[in-house]
């Protein structure tokens, strides 16, 4: 069973920086790819940026450039970096575990605002 939590979110101001994290339990060798997605009041969750075992990345048009995703084996722990955060990044952010069976874990979310 794979659990993940996420932390990190926070208000901000707009230009400001966030760094998520998720910490997950379980075995990552089950897991192929790893991500955040974001959700905001009355939108469908969108994909932000995944990164696979392989260390293989890819980012939502939106965030290329400013986020970057990152991944620590030894902690069992997920990062995105925010730079220069803009209003409409604000969501609630959602740490995702793909297995390689097909399952997919979720965290609970993390609250970003960007706003002044």
């Amino acid at each position: 069973q794979v659990q993940l939590v996420e932390s990190g979110g926070n208000l901000v101001q707009p230009g400001g920086s966030l760094r998520l994290s998720c910490a997950f339990s379980g075995s990552r060798f089950s897991i192929y790819a790893m991500g955040w997605y974001r959700q905001a009041p009355g939108k469908q969750r969108d994909l932000v940026a995944l990164i696979t075992s392989g260390g293989t990345t890819t980012y939502a048009e939106s965030v290329k450039g400013r986020f970057t995703i990152s991944r620590d084996n030894a902690e069992n722990t997920v990062y995105l970096q925010m730079n220069r955060l803009k209003p409409e990044d604000t969501a609630v952010y959602y740490c995702n575990a793909r297995a390689f069976s097909g399952e997919a874990y979720w965290g609970q979310g993390t609250q970003v605002t960007v706003s002044s």
